[in-house]
């Protein structure tokens, strides 16, 4: 319960009106409640001759108020039963009754509406604050996590929580202040029986929390089944190709039957504890009204107690009033423990820490921002904290310089570039932009230097025209064009159906591998970086798709100080400066021409290439 408790005051805060009001309504609804059985009771004595006492009018005055005005009820209704009749007077009482119970109802359903927005606006909220996360982490974590894993957190690990947990505030509210006035009106009729009662319910509420107490523990491990599910069918989907090409269809659907089964066995198990809650809670109740009714019931017959028997009928009627949301809050138990497994997994995602902060003091880039120098001190690198992906990388990159990384896969081409953003951070040396290191900058400041087109073009489910203008909301029209123009991308786009209009399609399907690509590198021409990153840009296009997208990167990189990760070597030959990476360290450093006659690895690169 203490995750709860710091769970709705992480999220319900900026909801607490609602709270109020709702209480509010429930304390109403528990007031028509007590008062309608407490008014209906003395009346049915009276009718049924039960209760034989004459009343006369008195004056107020004349003892209490409180005394008089229920004199003074039963003097009328007395009144109305003897000049109207036991059958009109019945009448009347269910009139006043009915007015009661449509008030209740009423203020029930006012409790319930005002705890809508507090239920909803919370998991609106979680998703919110999920989002934020997952976009402001650095793409390290993700290196860590399935993605599959992460949207089943986002999807229905915030749906349990949802169901499971914010459906549970709502009676977490209303339950606990209806038990406290039957209570109070239980120990005003008679303390000793409440006392008996006291001592009994502990009992029942732990032979019902012994059964509960492992749906917790459970519902997070089907939590985690789930999301390993996910990831199962986003890796399927996603290598759909290779699957079907090695005829591994019978091997997958091996791999994920087990994975059904698992979760089906442990869904089988949450539920058969979940569905006991009620019966066990009605049989309960049940035996614990039993043991009242006699223990209460042997006091009277046998003169010991202090109330007489209309008295115990109502004190009966409150304490099933009671038992009723007694249940229902053992329920609410069973199912909040079901929901905090996913609000665990949730946490996982919230509470993660983000390595890649702003600096306390950051500096200023300098005002001209056309052109950008680079440079990596004795920079060190590993992911894991054992193996160094890049050793002692000294290089200097000047302003509008080109310069090419080459190495075989593996070398750490792909990582010194990611550097540079700060998509990780060095653990020794410096990298500086501006001869600023870049951990003194605004990470926002020092991105928005850099235009970035990778080997797989990432594109979003969207317009051509968004895509293009993506993170630049004050592009006009004409300097899209104008951008989609100088990447070589005009002419296909408007031989599309809705020209810029065009939906791309999910990670632009709907297009060819060159057609992304020039889009991709459309959108870094509009930004207009003074650094450009190329990240093996043209290496899984065909020669056609190649020939218009190199045309579209020489435009790109003109006037821009520019890192080219390259595969293709006949790409980068006229490079300002060629560096290659062997084993995480650059062993060689010149020109096309300079590395040539070198006859080293770049030589051997170049005529692996060649053969």
């Amino acid at each position: 319960m203490k995750e709860l408790i710091r769970f709705i005051r992480r999220f319900a805060a900026p909801y607490k009106w609602n709270i109020v009001v709702s209480v509010f309504f429930n304390l109403l609804t528990a007031f028509f409640t007590l008062f309608s059985f407490a008014f209906i009771i003395p009346i049915l004595q009276m009718l049924f001759g039960i209760n034989t006492q004459q009343y006369f009018y008195m004056e107020i005055g004349e003892a209490g108020l409180k005394d008089v005005l229920v004199n003074n009820f039963y003097y009328y209704v007395g009144k109305m039963i003897s000049t109207e009749g036991p059958s009109l007077t019945l009448l009347f009482l269910g009139m006043i009754l009915t007015v009661m119970t449509l008030f209740k109802v009423l203020s029930a359903y006012a409790s319930e509406c005002a705890t809508l927005p507090l239920q909803n606006g919370v998991v609106r909220d979680i998703r919110n604050a999920m989002y934020r996360k997952i976009v402001s982490l650095p793409i390290g974590f993700f290196t860590n996590e399935s993605k599959g894993d992460i949207i089943s957190r986002m999807s229905s690990d915030v749906t349990e929580v949802q169901t499971s947990v914010m459906q549970s505030l709502y009676a977490l509210v209303k339950y606990p202040i209806m038990i406290i006035a039957c209570l109070g009106m239980m120990i005003a009729i008679s303390w000793q029986l409440t006392v008996f009662v006291l001592v009994m319910l502990p009992v029942i509420g732990w032979v019902m929390g012994t059964v509960g107490r492992k749906l917790k523990t459970q519902t997070l491990a089907g939590q985690q089944r789930l999301g390993s599910i996910m990831a199962n069918i986003e890796e399927t989907i996603s290598g759909l190709r290779v699957v079907k090409a090695f005829n591994a269809e019978r091997q997958m659907e091996r791999k994920f039957g087990g994975e059904t089964e698992d979760l089906y066995r442990i869904h089988n198990s949450v539920g058969r504890r979940y569905s006991l809650a009620h019966p066990m809670s009605e049989f309960l109740g049940t035996m614990a009204v039993a043991i009242t009714l006699w223990f209460g019931g042997s006091l009277i017959l046998s003169g010991k107690s202090s109330i007489d028997a209309p008295e115990f009928i109502y004190y009966m009627v409150m304490f099933y009033s009671l038992i009723n949301p007694a249940k229902d809050l053992s329920k609410v138990s069973y199912a909040v423990r079901k929901g905090m497994g996913g609000v665990q997994r949730i946490d996982r995602i919230l509470n993660a820490t983000n390595p890649i902060q702003d600096p306390p003091a950051p500096k200023d880039l300098p005002a001209d921002r056309r052109k950008s120098s680079i440079r990596f001190r004795d920079v060190s690198f590993s992911y894991d904290g054992e193996r160094d992906v890049l050793s002692h990388i000294d290089l200097e990159v000047r302003p509008g310089e080109t310069v090419a990384i080459v190495g075989q896969s593996g070398s750490g081409k792909s990582t010194l570039a990611d550097l540079i953003p700060r998509f990780y951070d060095v653990e020794n040396g410096e990298v500086e932009v501006d001869g600023i290191n870049v951990k003194d900058l605004r990470v926002k400041d020092l991105r928005s230097l850099m235009g970035n087109v990778n080997q797989e073009a990432i594109l979003f489910n969207d317009t051509i025209y968004n895509n293009i203008a993506f993170g630049e909301k004050e592009a006009t029209r004409e300097e899209v064009i104008a951008a989609a123009k100088i990447a070589n991308a005009h002419d296909f786009i408007m031989e599309t159906e809705q020209g810029y209009d065009t939906v791309v399609g999910d990670r632009g399907c709907r297009l060819s591998g060159g057609q992304r690509q020039r889009i991709s590198i459309a959108r870094a021409i509009l930004k207009n970086p003074s650094i450009l990153i190329l990240d093996e840009a043209t290496s899984a296009l065909d020669t056609e798709s190649e020939r218009l997208v190199q045309e579209a990167l020489e435009k790109l990189m003109k006037d821009r100080t520019t890192v080219v990760i390259a595969h293709r070597l006949s790409t980068i030959v006229n490079a300002d400066k060629i560096c290659v990476l062997h084993e995480g360290r650059i062993v060689e450093q010149g020109t096309h021409s300079e590395l040539i006659e070198l006859g080293g690895i770049y030589r051997r690169l170049v005529e692996m290439q060649q053969v």
